[in-house]
């Protein structure tokens, strides 16, 4: 019995062995579900003579399989069976109890299948998998659960920042023209995805790595980077994830069909053929929505508001392209994959990021666009070492302390405040409102910038004061009969406003948040 929406593998067993396999066959398998829809799974190579093809059933019932390859003789890549697929009341996971995530009908945020509101609340660990043993990362995984982060970001293979560091074989090689993985790091990466499934949360795999030219997503040929794609969504979409095709680029100018070409490669140009979301991770202060939101596997707007202190820098994020440009047609939704991160020194080099700039960076993301989630991230986390160690090609980022010494980062604490409080208040519904606000603080300091947003029918706005200044409210955006709180985003607590006027000023000139709702009438 396979639990509708879990994950259920076909294991094959060739008759013959290949010299290279990725380049000398290639293996489908076609599931007929009850209702007589069918859907095509690629499968992979597994080592030795052994293939799999792993598929999530999204109907209960009885389905049936039959498998075939470009190698008509072989006879043990050939093949046929069934299972029965059924829903089940015990299932704990969000994903098998509302189902895989879609984009809503609003376009504006992403849903379950079954239309509950999925806020993204992410986590960056870009060398977690590559470099965590099973036991670290159960560890790692029960933290982040616990302060209710929902999806986990890492890299798949080799990249600038993981590759002298990994210790072993690299996780995939070109020679002589041939693609070779190590499947036994596969192997080892397939566990880690599963324990992200296991606590609940989503994976997000960044497939190619793409800042410099010794990354996967700039040192492989298309061809070539396509079929690491195809392998790796072979081998993790029947798990809950959310592709980041590329991470770190630039998606822009020149390389924009370089990119369609290899997100329609490795996604295909069927987007009702999908069942898992796929966006891109850029370079930071880059937007590319425009040039991608057409694309048919691309699903959402991600960007990188980045690791600046610079005024004009932190105007991008709140004047630039994610305040303004958010609008298009079709309608996406827009998530900070990439805001300041933790004991990140700031460009400038004037500035070590801690709290209070992760949550500026997060609130503003959240309330300049229409919400739909965002991603934290700390300096010992996404390096991953296990004692005190330079980053690898991240000189600048000096000594990195040991992964272990974030998980209780006030930071990450603080995202786990700030979900509580999106889930407290119907933020799907939230939009920009910048004319809310008689006086802009930030107009003269652009780290005062305050953040505004209001439910569609107007009945809520919400108001965030990084700096504790004073907001002061246009008398028609304010609800009728309103009840006014203040919310403190570092600890969680609630207390009354009291403010006349339109006119509140935070308890103690306190980062705040001003929370509006309108009464009975």
């Amino acid at each position: 019995m396979v639990t509708r929406w879990s994950l259920h593998e076909v294991v094959l067993t060739s008759a013959r062995d290949y010299a290279h396999p990725l380049d000398e066959v290639t293996v489908q398998v076609t599931f007929t579900a009850p209702s007589g829809r069918q859907t095509v799974i690629e499968g992979f190579w597994d080592g030795g003579r052994t293939w799999r093809a792993r598929f999530s059933p999204d109907e209960a019932g009885e389905w049936v399989w039959q498998a075939a390859s470009s190698d008509g003789g072989n006879d043990g890549l050939e093949g046929d069976g069934g299972f029965v697929c059924a829903t089940t009341d015990a299932a704990t996971s969000p994903w098998l109890v509302h189902g895989p995530l879609n984009v809503s009908e609003s376009g504006t945020h992403l849903e379950h299948a079954d239309g509950t509101p999925f806020f993204w609340l992410g986590d960056t660990a870009w060398n977690g998998v590559l470099r965590s043993t099973e036991e670290d990362w159960d560890r790692y995984l029960d933290a982040r659960d616990a302060l209710g982060f929902n999806v986990i970001q890492f890299v798949s293979t080799q990249w600038r920042g993981g590759e002298r560091c990994l210790g072993g074989p690299l996780p995939f090689e070109l020679r002589e023209g041939h693609l070779t993985v190590d499947d036994a790091y596969f192997r080892r990466m397939d566990e880690r995805v599963r324990s992200i499934a296991e606590h609940g949360m989503v994976a997000a795999p960044i497939i190619l790595w793409a800042l410099t030219p010794t990354d996967p997503g700039q040192a492989l040929p298309e061809e070539t980077a396509i079929r690491l794609g195809r392998y790796i969504v072979a081998r993790w979409g029947a798990f809950p994830v959310v592709w980041l095709v590329g991470g770190d680029g630039h998606y822009y100018g020149e390389a924009v069909e370089r990119w369609h070409r290899i997100g329609r490669g490795i996604l295909g140009e069927d987007p009702d053929a999908r069942t898992r979301l796929a966006t891109l991770h850029p370079c930071g202060l880059s937007w590319i929505g425009e040039d991608h939101r057409r694309e048919p596997w691309y699903d959402f707007i991600g960007y990188q508001s980045g690791h600046s202190s610079a005024d004009g820098d932190l105007r991008w994020l709140t004047d630039g392209p994610p305040a303004t440009q958010w609008r298009g047609d079709p309608p996406l939704p827009v998530i900070n994959l990439e805001p300041n991160y933790d004991e990140h020194p700031s460009y400038q080099g004037n500035v070590i990021f801690g709290a209070h700039e992760v949550r500026r960076a997060a609130y503003w993301s959240l309330l300049v666009s229409p919400p739909a989630g965002v991603t934290y991230g700390a300096n010992p986390i996404w390096v991953w070492p296990t004692e005190v160690e330079g980053a690898e090609n991240h000189d600048g980022l000096g000594q990195i302390a040991p992964w272990h010494t974030a998980l209780e980062f006030p930071g990450a604490a603080s995202m786990g405040v700030l979900r509580q409080f999106m889930e407290a208040i119907p933020w799907w519904d939230l939009r920009p409102a910048p004319e809310a606000l008689r006086v802009q603080p930030g107009s003269d300091r652009a780290e005062a910038f305050v953040a505004a947003a209001r439910s569609i029918e107007g009945s809520l706005v919400v108001v965030y004061t990084p700096m504790g200044a004073a907001i002061e409210l246009a008398a028609d955006v304010v609800p009728r009969n309103a009840t006014a709180r203040w919310f403190d985003p570092a600890t969680g607590r609630w207390a009354d406003a009291d403010g006349e006027g339109g006119r509140n000023a935070p308890p103690g000139g306190a980062e705040m948040l001003l929370v509006l709702t309108a009464g009975d009438r």
